[in-house]
């Protein structure tokens, strides 16, 4: 359990789920092109949470002197797991991940696709040895590799079937794809402002440059209120845009997305106190949650 926790298996559980709801709740009911049997879809996903895994054990690694201050309770290098095995497990799932990876680029044919998976491999050990201490640049870089694990199912399943014929459909579920690639980062960009603020105690005592320790908390927690009205108006400005005539799908984004965000967006408005942050932090995750589960929704909204 110990191991299960060390590498986060609820995020990663998370992630295999809307990989899965993008194959088959957004590609399969329209018979969309695709590249990937059932077992090629399979080592996608075990590659990227193997990834992931992967970057979640070094991140805590890193973490230790922060995690004391932060969140003593949750620190497991040290104290349930020894660095050394956690060093260890963190090489063989980058391995296993990074090989996979390697494996699927050459089976769809495109060879290329290799260097994403280093390119995310490597991101990951930078942002937690390096980046997370710079100011906004980790929380992007973060936010974006966030969005890569949405957009690789387009990149793998997608691409490389397109011909002349079925370009024009198979670049408009990719574009439904960037759609909640965005989504993805914006609300991940919010959260992990949001955590620095939650830490900035133990992220000061251990130097580093996080937003909230540049310009001080109060003003961080500005910062995240403006933040907080992209996601809002973005979703506001897709329903209205693409999803206005479709009653399921309207009232759907309105009851389980729009009302959250408007929830968050007050509550980082009047936010004081580590505990309003934390908890406009986890109401951010079940709206990813939530947004990333109305891909169940394009079989109503498609079809009509």
């Amino acid at each position: 359990m110990n191991i299960l926790n060390l590498i986060r298996w609820k995020n990663l559980l998370m992630i295999a789920f809307v990989q899965l709801l993008i194959k088959y709740a957004l590609f399969k009911p329209f018979n969309v092109d695709i590249t990937l049997n059932w077992f090629g879809f399979l080592l996608l996903i075990l590659s990227t949470l193997c990834i992931a895994a992967a970057g979640n054990i070094i991140n805590d690694i890193q973490d230790v002197d922060t995690d004391i201050v932060n969140r003593p309770e949750k620190v497991i290098i040290g104290k349930k797991v020894t660095e050394k095995t956690a060093y260890n497990l963190f090489i063989i799932l980058n391995v296993i991940g990074v090989g996979l990876g390697f494996y699927l680029s050459n089976l769809v044919g495109r060879s290329g696709f290799f260097a994403i998976f280093v390119i995310i491999s490597a991101l990951l050990y930078i942002y937690a040895t390096y980046l997370k201490q710079t100011l906004l640049v980790g929380n992007i870089v973060i936010s974006v590799l966030v969005a890569m694990s949405v957009l690789i199912v387009g990149l793998f399943e997608l691409l490389p079937v397109v011909n002349t014929q079925n370009q024009a459909t198979q670049l408009t579920f990719f574009k439904i794809l960037l759609d909640y690639a965005l989504f993805a980062f914006i609300i991940n960009l919010v959260r992990e402002v949001a955590k620095d603020i939650e830490d900035i105690d133990g992220d000061y005592k251990a130097g580093m440059n996080t937003l909230p320790i540049a310009i001080g908390r109060e003003r961080a927690t500005k910062v995240l209120f403006a933040l907080t009205l992209l996601p809002l108006f973005g979703v506001v400005y897709y329903m209205l845009t693409y999803l206005y005539k479709q009653q399921i799908a309207v009232g759907y984004f309105l009851l389980f997305l729009v009302a959250p965000l408007l929830y968050i967006t007050i509550k980082s408005f009047s936010a004081k106190t580590k505990k309003d942050v934390r908890h406009i932090s986890t109401i951010l995750k079940i709206v990813m949650f939530l947004g990333m589960l109305s891909l169940l929704l394009y079989v109503f909204i498609l079809k009509k």
